[in-house]
C-alpha cells in the first residue's frame, strides 16, 4: 500500500518557477514508475511527466519539455517536479501518481496541489 501526498503548489506570476514535491509512504518500490498529472477546470486530466525511482525512462508532455524537470529520490521516497518559465496555461491541480509497471495504467494518486499562474 502506497500513499502519495503532494505539496509546493501556489500562486506565481507568468515566467516564474515552482517546485512540487510528493512523498510516498509505504512500499514506494511497489510503484516503480512515478509521474505527475494535471487537471485544469473543464479539461481532461493529462500526463505531464514520468520517471522511475532509479531516474530511468523520463518522459515529458511536449508543451512542458525544456521548462519542467521531474526527479526522484528513492532514499527519501520523494518525487519532485521543478517548473520553470510557467505560463497561464500551466494553471491546474497537479497530482502525483504511481504505477506498478512502466506502460501500465497509473493506479495510485495523491489528492493534488493547486498551481495558479497569473499576473
Amino acid at each position: 500500500q502506497v500513499q502519495l501526498v503532494e505539496s509546493g503548489g501556489g500562486l506565481v506570476q507568468p515566467g516564474g518557477s515552482l517546485k512540487l514535491s510528493c512523498v510516498a509512504s509505504g512500499r514506494a518500490l511497489s510503484k516503480p514508475y512515478m509521474g505527475w498529472y494535471r487537471q485544469a477546470p473543464g479539461k481532461e486530466r493529462e500526463f505531464v511527466a514520468g520517471i522511475s525511482w532509479q531516474g530511468e525512462h523520463p518522459w515529458y508532455l511536449n508543451s512542458v519539455k525544456g521548462r519542467f524537470t521531474i526527479s526522484a529520490d528513492l532514499a527519501k521516497n520523494m518525487l519532485y517536479l521543478q517548473m520553470n518559465a510557467l505560463r497561464t496555461e500551466d494553471t491546474a491541480v497537479y497530482i502525483c501518481a504511481g504505477t506498478p509497471q512502466l506502460g501500465f495504467p497509473f493506479d495510485t494518486f495523491g489528492q493534488g496541489t493547486q498551481v495558479t499562474v497569473s499576473s
